[in-house]
């Protein structure tokens, strides 16, 4: 038999085992590994071993016997913390809670014996075995590493493994629709509203590509609009024309935009937005052409929309469209079949899910069924995958759940009868009948407001952001990062140009003054060869503004010509909705089966955030600095 090396780590050893046969003696690779390097490697050893380890018929002759024993035999090795009250419980060096964490046993502490080395040594060695673990066990790579536009993206740190309950809301999060067919139903019978009530809409077609997420419309000036994180203006869109940088300028160089001016501003935070924007900007179009037959009333921008939205809200309420989606689920549902897998994951690591919707129960019924029924194991429905449904529960999420009137299920007591909760806000109603609070919960939606910003605000709930489109901004990014390149070098170039015009300048300046330049060279400078260098440099920043200028406007356009990339606003700076995940969503992802290769116990941890004044740390001369000496802190 082959050898291992004994100064092989706890994955190498495992890789090892797995390559050299692991099942057939107990006295052989095994027990060197569960001596040496403790538990944890008995633990991943056993989670590699194929069907002849599983499947040994012991004493009493019954596989499911022997293998549920084995189960129970390495469970007996391990501590989980499973509530605040927990001798082992704590909160680790992030600030984050340790519950759900898995301890090795004190009794068993000193029978782990580790490599020798330092612990950095170990853990740089270690890192590197367990990515052959990976590749050795058919485990993707972890994202961004796999495939980027289906990673988890983490704005604050978050321990999964502490997360006891998760909240889902179900359009857009556990079901995926095909937008431009959805959507696009949505249009037409809103603008068969529009025509019964003696709109001009003939000729106008649905047309997805006007509008994207994130975007604002001005009701009062009837324009769609993309604004920074500050809320400066950056591209803008008049009815269905793009508007100028200048317009711009004049229109909103004095103002910022304002979201808690509900009566002028709305924001497209979700992917119904879509034809109700559309449908806005198209009638603007038929307004300032004077279409719209006077009989109608005034029509100001602002009067136009509230008729726009009340066309289209009569198109989900009459009922047609949702008959329409359940008669043929296949036209409007992408079907997943690695999200019933997710949940199944979570449903065993002992999550208690919840599905929260505005949707009634019968449309959610049907939706689900459809998208999770022909994926799940023995026979499963739906329904088993949840502690508790409520659904046609929320008129209004943005009021924090208040009426909970449909059906609530739990899963050790059945089907409960939802009116004893009706009295008490859901939310509370949620966190007392599952036995969690706060930031226990993480609720997971595809509504940066109504779904993330009031559960974070208000419960102080964990928030999940689903966003479809981020799988197609991140190919984007990817298209887009040589165009980027050049157009970031242009700038440079002039950057350094225009360093050497603006000295010439001032020395012009001060030489107009009566007074030295800045150096002996530049005082003693030619006047005649200074200006005509100026000009040079002129000439030439122009010719590389111009190639600039058609740069900066198409960078982003793999993801939208008129609108750019999703996340950002202009070259450098985040968009108004990028700013608005970050603040309220603790991590964003295109969609909830991306937790599948993450497992239910991963731990998230935000990035490093760059500053201004990050790049200039490369030009720090340490023979120069000098720093203040502080005192040890001591306790």
């Amino acid at each position: 038999m082959a050898m291992r090396d004994s100064r092989m780590g706890v994955v190498g050893a495992i890789v090892f085992a797995k390559n050299h046969g692991s099942g057939s003696s107990r006295s052989g690779i095994l027990a060197p590994i569960s001596s040496r390097r403790g538990s944890l490697a008995q633990l991943r050893v056993l989670s590699v071993t194929k069907g002849g380890n599983e499947n040994t018929v012991d004493d009493d002759r019954s596989p499911r016997r022997n293998g549920s024993r084995k189960r129970e035999q390495v469970a007996d090795k391990f501590d989980v913390v499973r509530n605040s009250s927990d001798s082992k419980f704590d909160i680790d060096y992030l600030g984050e809670s340790t519950m759900g964490d898995m301890t090795v046993k004190r009794e068993d502490l000193g029978s782990v014996d580790l490599a020798p080395g330092s612990i950095e040594e170990l853990a740089r060695e270690e890192a590197r075995e367990a990515e052959c673990l990976l590749e050795e066990l058919n485990v993707p790579a972890q994202y961004p590493h796999g495939i980027a536009s289906r990673g988890i993206f983490c704005s604050r740190t978050l321990n999964l493994r502490s997360i006891a309950a998760i909240g889902y809301d179900m359009d857009y999060t556990l079901i995926q629709y095909n937008v431009n067919a959805w959507e696009g139903r949505a249009y037409k019978y809103g603008m068969d509203n529009l025509r019964s009530m003696g709109y001009p809409v003939d000729g106008l077609k649905f047309d997805p590509e006007l509008v994207i997420r994130g975007l604002i419309m001005d009701k009062e000036k009837g324009n769609l609009v993309k604004a920074d994180r500050f809320g400066y203006v950056k591209r803008a869109m008049h009815g269905t024309r793009m508007v100028s940088n200048r317009t711009i300028s004049e229109i909103y160089g004095r103002e910022l935009v304002d979201l808690r001016n509900e009566n002028r501003w709305e924001f497209l935070n979700t992917l119904f937005s879509v034809s109700e924007a559309v449908m806005y900007m198209q009638m603007v179009d038929r307004l300032d052409e004077g279409a719209i037959p006077p009989q109608l009333g005034p029509l100001d921008y602002n009067s136009l929309y509230k008729v726009v939205a009340k066309a289209l809200f009569r198109a989900h309420v009459e009922g047609r469209l949702k008959a329409e989606i359940v008669n043929e689920p296949e036209r409007f549902v992408e079907p997943d079949a690695e999200l019933p897998l997710t949940l199944l994951d979570q449903r065993e690591a002992g999550k208690k899910l919840l599905l929260i919707t505005n949707s009634d129960y019968q449309y959610t019924s049907k939706m689900m069924q459809y998208a999770y029924n022909q994926f799940l194991p023995n026979n499963m429905d739906w329904r088993d995958l949840f502690d508790m449904l409520t659904g046609d529960c929320v008129r209004e999420k943005a009021r924090v759940f208040p009426n909970v009137t449909s059906l609530v299920r739990d899963r050790y007591q059945g089907w409960l009868d939802a009116s004893m909760f009706q009295s008490k806000p859901s939310a509370q109603m949620v966190e007392q009948a599952l036995g969690v609070h706060g930031d226990e919960t993480l609720y997971v939606g595809d509504h940066i407001y109504t779904d993330v910003s009031q559960s974070k605000v208000h419960l102080r709930w964990r928030t999940a952001l689903i966003c479809s489109e981020l799988e197609k901004e991140v190919n984007a990014l990817a298209y887009g990062k040589d165009h980027r390149a050049k157009l970031i070098e242009l700038m440079n170039q002039k950057e350094v140009v225009g360093d050497v015009f603006n000295q010439l300048r001032l020395a012009l300046q001060r030489r107009n003054s009566g007074r030295e330049a800045q150096t002996n060279a530049a005082t003693t400078m030619d006047t005649d060869e200074l200006a005509d260098s100026m000009q040079n440099l002129l000439v030439l920043m122009t010719r590389i503004d111009q190639k600039i200028a058609p740069m900066l406007e198409a960078d982003g356009e793999y993801f939208n010509k008129r609108w750019g990339y999703l996340s950002r606003a202009g070259l450098w700076d985040k968009s108004h909705l990028m700013r608005q995940i970050e603040k309220y969503a603790d991590i964003y992802t295109s969609r909830v089966s991306n937790f599948l290769r993450f497992t239910p116990f991963m731990y998230f941890r935000s990035q490093a955030q760059s500053l201004a004044h990050d790049c200039h740390s490369n030009w720090f001369d340490m023979s120069t600095a000098s720093f203040p000496r502080s005192e040890p802190v001591t306790h």
